[in-house]
């Protein structure tokens, strides 16, 4: 009974896996080809027959002698797995709770945890790594990732107050007359923008600056640990645009059969993934100050009110009268 429990899980395991990294490959190989269409450079688009990626030659991992080697490179399998399991719970917003994963009563605080845990991986890479451009890079992603944090939870907030429940299946519930990004389009707005500096993605990739940092946190590692951050990366973009597909443009609204529920929600994640490459190829990189000003002094103080403003809706149709 027990190898059985073991083989079924492990069988789970792979079924969970296996999906994300090939998503991942296919959107690396998008984003190089809509890169070069969209800016004219020679790459990935004209490479080979039909334009395949051009295949990648192995490096070995070098870990200089002052660095603590044991941290450096656990470091990154942490980073990984705080972004993977980030996407157990993101495919409910369905109609039928038996199309989820993981079936959770509080998923968008085990989210919210979650995301929270890879700053302290980003944090010990950096440290682990006896280097200063990572020690700087870290420190960057660090502010920015727990800055911008702020917003996303305050958003998240002001939206579960539409729908009055933690979980993301009664999104569905809440968005059947009419998608939230309408009714909330600022908080849409801000989202989508916090969601950008959450994943270090152009134009707030700063962590990365290869003018300033060369390669930021992850500037000492090569080869199968360099991966993981990549695949970990591309991982929290789909994680994110499936979340804002889920939260703002519920695909289960407006009474579809639930069969077509992952069919419509790969479609728009995959729509809003294509806005963070068109993003990238457009907008050149913020200053750090930049960064910084466009949340504290801008976001910040628009997502406060709003939030206590949606605090503020349900007193007021309470005190209502009846005929209205």
């Amino acid at each position: 009974m027990s190898q059985m429990t073991m083989m079924g899980y492990l069988i789970m395991s792979l079924l969970y896996i296996v999906p994300i990294l090939i998503a991942v490959a296919f959107l690396t190989l998008v984003e190089r080809k809509v890169l070069g269409y969209m800016q004219s450079r020679k790459g990935p688009n004209v490479v080979g027959p039909f334009g395949p990626a051009p295949t990648n030659r192995t490096r070995n991992q070098t870990i200089h002698l002052t660095a603590h080697s044991t941290l450096h490179l656990l470091t990154n399998a942490l980073h990984h797995n705080a972004y993977t399991s980030l996407l157990l719970p993101s495919p409910p917003g369905a109609p039928s709770p038996s199309l989820s994963l993981s079936n959770m009563n509080l998923r968008v605080l085990f989210m919210v945890a979650m995301s929270s845990l890879a700053v302290y991986s980003i944090l010990w890479s950096g440290w682990a790594s006896n280097s200063k451009y990572a020690l700087i890079g870290a420190l960057r992603a660090v502010a920015q990732t727990i800055s911008y944090e702020v917003t996303l939870a305050l958003i998240l907030l002001s939206v579960i107050m539409f729908t009055g429940n933690y979980t993301l299946s009664t999104f569905a519930i809440a968005q059947e007359p009419l998608y939230l990004i309408f009714s909330t389009w600022p908080l849409a707005m801000m989202w989508y923008v916090s969601t950008l500096a959450e994943t270090n993605r152009a134009p707030f990739d700063l962590t990365e600056g290869e003018s300033e940092l060369v390669s930021g946190f992850n500037v000492e590692y090569a080869a199968g640990p360099f991966a993981l951050f990549f695949l970990a990366e591309y991982a929290n973009i789909l994680l994110m645009n499936t979340l804002t597909a889920i939260i703002f443009l519920n695909p289960s609204a407006l009474g579809p059969p639930p069969e077509l529920f992952p069919i419509i929600l790969a479609t728009k994640t995959l729509l809003l993934s294509s806005g963070f490459l068109w993003v990238r190829a457009s907008y050149p990189r913020f200053r750090y100050d930049q960064l910084m000003h466009l949340l504290w002094k801008n976001f910040l103080p628009l997502t406060l009110a709003l939030c206590l403003w949606h605090t503020s809706l349900p007193i007021c149709y309470a005190g209502l009268p009846p005929s209205m």
